[in-house]
């Protein structure tokens, strides 16, 4: 699981309430109660996670297939969990929650790959599983693998160890993907939604929201146009793209709705008469 928060509580990554709180945290928090987090794993294609148990909070991020979480409590069909991928705590369907083993063996590397009762692509889809779900193989059959009581296109993933670099190259094959704030899925994405789905894929750990990952990923660049290459972030308060080259952003936003690549300068420009200001910062993540 997760490490123990660090003293300053950050409430998005601390699972802490005044009733109950992981037990890691006793002696740093008050809670009437503290318990161990019990492992299970996502079993649904994708999952929203909620500040609180209902239905019409709002969506904060997404627990994909295969993510592993620490489950505190289940009551009235949500449970309280921390995600282990990014620290994230909050409310899933507690109908989204299966067994934490086996673990995943391979992940999904198409964009949207679907899920078939039978190796038989003319058979009715049951669903569908998005980039970067995690999935169990238990063997093959012909041109596809068994995923439980389910059949995935082989050719449409690949083993957890095989990993994108270019994570830029992953962000351009989202380019159109709609806008979803709490979105972190190939049906919906927000700024750092994407950012960190295309760092997950190449191999890379990445905290869930913009500021958080201004303050833990790459080395800090003079801010400024000249000497960008791809690869490196911009980020603004509440907002973050990365670099496509030295000139051009890729970036999921609220102005295009949608995972949309232009000059920096402009978008620079028209994000600065917004309530996001002017660019704080632009990073590097070294090789």
């Amino acid at each position: 699981m997760t490490s123990p928060p660090t003293a300053i509580h950050d409430p998005r990554t601390t699972p802490a309430r005044p009733d109950l709180a992981d037990i890691r945290l006793r002696g740093a928090v008050e809670a009437a109660r503290f318990v161990a987090g019990e492992p299970r794993r996502v079993v649904v294609p994708a999952a929203p996670l909620r500040r609180m148990p209902r239905p019409e909070a709002g969506l904060e991020t997404e627990a994909v297939m295969g993510d592993a979480v620490a489950v505190y409590e289940v009551g009235d069909g949500f449970a309280w969990v921390q995600l282990v991928r990014d620290g994230y705590v909050g409310y899933l369907p507690a109908a989204s929650l299966g067994p934490a083993d086996p673990a995943p063996t391979h992940r999904v590397t198409a964009l949207r790959s679907f899920l078939y009762p039978a190796p038989d692509m003319k058979r009715p889809a049951l669903g569908h599983l998005g980039l970067g779900a995690r999935i169990t193989v238990a063997d093959t059959a012909g041109d596809f693998v068994r995923v439980g009581d389910a059949f995935v296109f082989a050719a449409h993933c690949a083993p957890l160890d095989r990993t994108v670099p270019d994570y830029a190259a992953t962000a351009e094959r989202l380019v159109g993907t709609p806008y979803l704030w709490g979105g972190r899925t190939s049906l919906g994405l927000d700024c750092s939604g994407l950012v960190q789905l295309c760092l997950d894929l190449a191999g890379l750990p990445c905290p869930r929201d913009a500021d958080q990952q201004a303050g833990a990923v790459g080395r800090a660049l003079p801010i400024g146009f000249d000497g960008l290459r791809r690869g490196d972030f911009v980020d603004w308060r509440g907002h973050t793209g990365l670099m496509l080259d030295a000139d051009t952003l890729i970036h999921a936003n609220g102005h295009h709705m949608a995972v949309a690549v232009e000059p920096l300068r402009r978008a620079a420009e028209r994000i600065a008469a917004n309530s996001y200001g002017a660019i704080t910062g632009m990073r590097r993540l070294e090789a």
